[in-house]
């Protein structure tokens, strides 16, 4: 038989976690040593967490200087300008279609003026990132040569080796002339959209025109065809005016981001082959 006072002593022993009834000692000691995992645990997170977010304000802020200062530095994000303009561009144009206002023009569209003028702007757009391509390799090829040691020398740069200052004058002229050639297709293609719609006016007007007929205005039947030929030619007028000139605004968003980087490419490898030819 237990007695009371050896009753009180086991269960204060349980209670307090000693004693011969001290199992629930360790349960104790192991919650505690898991709250304390979890703690140091949630601590390591918001410290990845926080890093992470660090990191990430650091490359948005360091990708918008590299966005707005003016400097040859800034070439490794020519073709981030370059998509993002396009980007944007391509957003309004998804934004017109989901309005209807796209089909509208498709519908419109009798002699294919309209489809006619967006392959031209097409083969334009493809080019023009094909030689943004090319001007952010020549980029990073200069600065490749300038901080890297061993680095095989660029063209422009192998030229110039023993040259005088008239030979290297005429050589950058020279190349002046070559990335301006680049361009100069785009450019000209880009004048070409505007061309192209004026043309489309000039068509919608004649076929506009070519269903009114003065000897049958007195009939009232005649009205009806002539009126619809009439909002046909116009429709056909107005619409190539209006793709033509939009597209070549797009066009010539991506003909002015060549031209800088051009200007870019141009001075950093001039000035670079000045101070790589200066004793």
């Amino acid at each position: 038989m237990i007695t009371g006072d050896r009753r009180s002593s086991r269960f204060v022993g349980i209670e307090a976690g000693t004693g011969s009834g001290g199992p629930l000692a360790r349960p104790a000691k192991r919650i505690k040593t898991w709250s304390r995992a979890v703690a140091h645990d949630d601590e390591t997170f918001a410290a990845l967490v926080a890093e992470h977010e660090a990191s990430l304000w650091w490359l948005l802020a360091d990708g918008y200087r590299a966005l707005t200062r003016d400097d040859p530095i800034a070439h490794r994000y020519l073709l981030l300008r370059f998509i993002l303009a396009n980007v944007i561009a391509l957003a309004l144009l998804g934004a017109a279609a989901g309005q209807g206002w796209v089909g509208v023009i498709l519908a419109a569209d009798q002699g294919g003026l309209c489809r006619a003028i967006t392959a031209v702007f097409i083969v334009g757009l493809v080019w023009s990132g094909q030689r943004a391509l090319e001007l952010s390799r020549g980029l990073n090829e200069l600065e490749r040569f300038v901080k890297v040691p061993g680095t095989q020398a660029p063209a422009y740069l192998a030229a110039l080796a023993g040259c005088a200052a008239a030979s290297r004058a005429i050589l950058a002229s020279s190349l002046r002339l070559k990335l301006a050639n680049r361009i100069a297709p785009i450019r000209h293609l880009a004048n070409s959209l505007v061309l192209l719609g004026l043309i489309g006016t000039v068509v919608g007007f004649i076929i506009a025109l070519s269903g009114v007929r003065p000897e049958v205005v007195s009939d009232v039947a005649a009205i009806g065809p002539m009126v619809s030929t009439l909002i046909s030619g116009m429709s056909v007028a107005l619409y190539t005016t209006l793709v033509g000139s939009l597209l070549n605004v797009w066009l010539m968003v991506n003909v002015r981001l060549l031209e800088g980087g051009t200007v870019k490419l141009l001075t950093a490898t001039v000035e670079l082959g000045e101070r790589h030819v200066r004793p």
